[in-house]
């Protein structure tokens, strides 16, 4: 009986290319230009350390570095309102680091 090289699953949409006597699946990732920072690796970190099955299906659902890029930005946000919140206590204004950068 002769295979065919290419099949594709009906119920699953998955093609399968035929190697030696085994179909393998034609999977291939999923091309994204996302860029995650410093806070988003750190999360993966975390997550690949401590919260393990959170990673593994996160990464299998092709949305690891979607998450980790919305970590990024909300830890920005958040670094950038503490920032402000500080310069308001302190009373740091634009004219003072002009006047006198080491006060």
């Amino acid at each position: 009986m002769e295979l065919k090289k290419h099949y594709t699953n009906e119920q699953t949409g998955i093609s399968y290319t035929l190697h030696g006597d085994f179909y393998l699946p034609d999977l291939k990732a999923a091309e994204e230009n996302i860029t995650v920072g410093k806070w988003g690796m750190l999360h993966k970190d975390y997550l690949l350390k401590h919260k393990k099955v959170l990673f593994a299906t996160l990464l299998t659902q092709g949305k690891l570095y979607q998450h980790c890029a919305q970590v990024k930005n909300q830890a920005q946000q958040m670094f950038d309102n503490l920032v402000e919140q500080m310069k308001e206590a302190e009373g740091v204004t634009e004219h003072l680091k002009e006047e006198n950068q080491m006060e």
